[in-house]
């Protein structure tokens, strides 16, 4: 209570120094009439990408019929190590035994603080990158970008990433597709994002949406995000607790919601296709209807259970019956693909998806979008997809992202933008099975095992996760040598902390995170990690003002005001100050009193109150000092309370003094005519 006192105190002393906090925007997408293209399919030209989406009639935007892992769709990732009921074999190789144990290394170097044990870790990974094993040369490639037990090299990580890839590893390739598209090379990011889009939609559920498993911000500004954190513990959370004993009770509803966290893994619970199953069964047992829809989708695709299409259609079925408006799409993609039913029927599919899409279940418009697209059951009509597509998005829909992104990839129904096209794949490809990293990374944080965390979110932020970035630099910045920052020798140092937390606020900072932005400013402004440059502040500060951000608003007015990287403009000053008030009514009080700064400044440019102003950033460590120490420790905050009340006192009283002065020496000027006698 008393720093929260003593804060306000120095808020008031110094309302310069005052920041608002804020957070990234979600991505919008806006289309005008110039976007669509309504070309004939036929005079669409030659284009060998526009014939392969639009061509073929079978039914291929749920995935092949039998289901992948994601062990299968995610080859070499560190699941088996970071799950310890992880259905993973043995490894079937040496080199691939080589590579599990030193990224079992590098996890347990970075959880223990042990750079020696980080040393044996990279050994065993370059040796088995020597050896031509394409995951290896991924882990590789991440530590040469972050600079652990070796010099950074970009270059080479660049390079290593390539080789991955090009044997196979889905997160080097989310890494070069990140590489490309920050550089502005659409035409190779969008190859890449094209191709784990496509991945990542296959996972999806067949009958309603699932679940958007975002990664978690661990922070708010500058402090922890302690509510989102208590709802993300998983089995420890006290919410699941007495969700659990209610279902135990019997209570359905309690069960089905159960079942859901397990089946998704969502709020922090470890994913488990077998408690789900039972879950539901119970609640289906109960009466619960909901349940029943995901029992549907458990035997479509075979998850915990043998996959069987009869019992899928059957529980469906059920679903429907209870006004589950979203199962018709499960119905509607059994009979497209003629699973559980006597044989495919494109008629009775294309009903079931318009009973769904008529109340207002958003993969029904979608489902409808890719029969007129791809003409199966109906004739093709690619303006009439592009409308259920554009509907099922702005419902949500992630399916439909990633149709408009194959439209405005290949020019078939909207104009050819690679831009867009890999923007809504990007969103896409980032709910792949590799999004698992921010799960793992969460779990680590929350046990308190910070450096574990750090290491994970630093490996999904150079898969392009904003998140991600977000944060690792914030724990970089937070916990500092408790991070467990590894670095080119041992430990990092403060300059190799510094900077790694800089490049992940200036990655964060251009995928829209309004708070990385901000501090990139800071970090320039005041010389956090790097050189002090004004210039290049206000270019940070400018990024986050144009997002509408108050708290950049007022530091561009206080940088317009003392003409530090900006030129010195009151007029500015004061507009952004007015600006940053608009935007945020809670900055008040440090608007109101910057703009008294720029009242002063203006109107008693010569004054002794102008040298005050100027002096008291370069006070305030001392000022917040003795506030603390002094001032509260001694429980005198009354005194400073009543010193500040009597210099206001007395300002007002001399410049109550000033102006009757002045109205006298007016009045004597308004009388001409009196002369004073002249002495003889």
């Amino acid at each position: 209570m008393r720093r929260c006192t003593a804060l306000l105190f120095s808020v008031l002393l110094l309302f310069s120094l005052l920041f608002v906090s804020s957070t990234a925007r979600q991505f919008v997408l806006f289309l005008s009439q110039d976007d669509l293209n309504d070309t004939p399919l036929s005079a669409a030209g030659d284009d060998d990408s526009s014939s392969s989406v639009s061509s073929g009639s079978d039914w291929d935007e749920f995935g092949d019929s039998d289901a992948k892992t994601d062990e299968e769709l995610d080859p070499g990732s560190w699941r088996p190590v970071l799950e310890s009921d992880s259905a993973t074999g043995d490894p079937a190789t040496e080199v691939e035994a080589q590579y599990y144990s030193g990224v079992t290394k590098m996890v347990e170097a970075v959880s223990s603080g042990d750079p020696r044990l980080m040393d044996d870790a990279a050994s065993q990974i370059e040796a088995a990158t020597a050896a031509g094993y394409p995951h290896a040369q991924s882990a590789l490639g991440f530590l040469y970008n972050l600079g652990i037990t070796r010099e950074r090299n970009r270059a080479k990580a660049f390079m290593y990433h390539c080789f991955a890839a090009d044997g196979g590893n889905m997160q080097s390739k989310m890494a070069l597709a990140y590489a490309y598209f920050r550089q502005e090379m659409y035409d190779k990011a969008v190859k890449l994002y094209a191709e784990l889009a496509e991945i990542a939609v296959n996972s999806f559920l067949i009958s309603k949406d699932s679940p958007v498993l975002e990664p978690v911000r661990i922070h708010s500004g500058a402090e922890e995000n302690e509510d989102i954190l208590r709802k993300s513990r998983g089995e420890e959370d006290e919410d699941f607790q007495i969700l659990e004993y209610q279902a135990q009770k019997g209570n359905s509803g309690a069960m089905y919601r159960i079942g859901v966290f397990y089946y998704f893994g969502l709020r922090g619970v470890r994913r488990d296709h077998g408690k789900a199953l039972s879950w539901f069964l119970k609640a289906v047992d109960m009466g619960e209807p909901k349940s029943m829809e995901l029992l549907g989708e458990i035997y479509a695709r075979g998850a915990g259970v043998e996959r069987n299409y009869t019992k899928a259609f059957e529980w469906l079925s059920r679903a429907s019956k209870h006004h589950l408006y979203s199962a018709y799409n499960g119905i509607g993609y059994l009979y497209v693909k003629g699973y559980g039913v006597e044989k495919k029927n494109y008629t009775k599919a294309k009903e079931y998806f318009e009973k769904a899409a008529e109340n207002d279940e958003a993969g029904g418009h979608y489902n409808l979008g890719v029969m007129y697209l791809k003409g199966i059951g109906v004739k093709r009509d690619v303006q009439l997809a592009r409308k259920y597509f554009i509907e099922a998005f702005n419902a949500g829909q992630p399916k439909a992202f990633y149709q408009l992104g194959k439209m405005f990839h290949t020019g078939v129904g909207l104009k050819k933008n690679l831009f867009m096209a890999t923007v809504l794949y990007k969103l896409v490809a980032e709910r792949g099975p590799w999004s698992s990293l921010s799960r793992w990374a969460l779990e680590s944080y929350l046990k308190g095992n910070v450096g574990k965390a750090s290491f994970l979110y630093s490996r999904m932020a150079e898969l392009g996760y904003e998140v991600a970035q977000s944060n690792a630099a914030w724990i970089l910045d937070k916990y500092r040598e408790r991070s467990m920052c590894m670095g080119e020798s041992g430990f990092c140092t403060d300059a190799e902390r510094h900077q790694r937390a800089h490049s992940l606020w200036w990655q964060a900072s251009e995928q829209g995170n309004e708070h990385a932005a901000l501090l990139i400013g800071d970090a320039y402004y005041y010389g956090r990690g790097t050189e002090i440059d004004y210039d290049r502040a206000a270019e940070a500060y400018m990024h986050a003002k144009s997002q509408s951000n108050a708290q950049a608003m007022f530091n561009l007015g206080y940088m317009h005001e003392h003409g530090q990287g900006l030129p010195f403009d009151l007029h500015l000053a004061k507009r952004y100050y007015d600006q940053a008030l608009e935007v945020d009514p809670a900055a008040k009080l440090p608007v109101t009193l910057a703009l008294t700064s720029v009242w002063i400044r203006k109107n008693y440019a010569s004054s002794f109150l102008v040298d005050l102003i100027d002096s008291l950033p370069g006070v305030y460590p001392k000022v917040d000092a003795w506030v603390e120490n002094v001032i509260m420790e001694e429980g005198n905050a009354a005194i400073l309370t009543l010193f500040i009340c009597l210099l206001t006192v007395l300002y007002l009283r001399e410049r109550q003094r000033r102006r009757a002065v002045a109205a006298a020496g007016e009045v004597a000027l308004l009388q001409p005519d009196h002369v004073a006698p002249l002495r003889n």
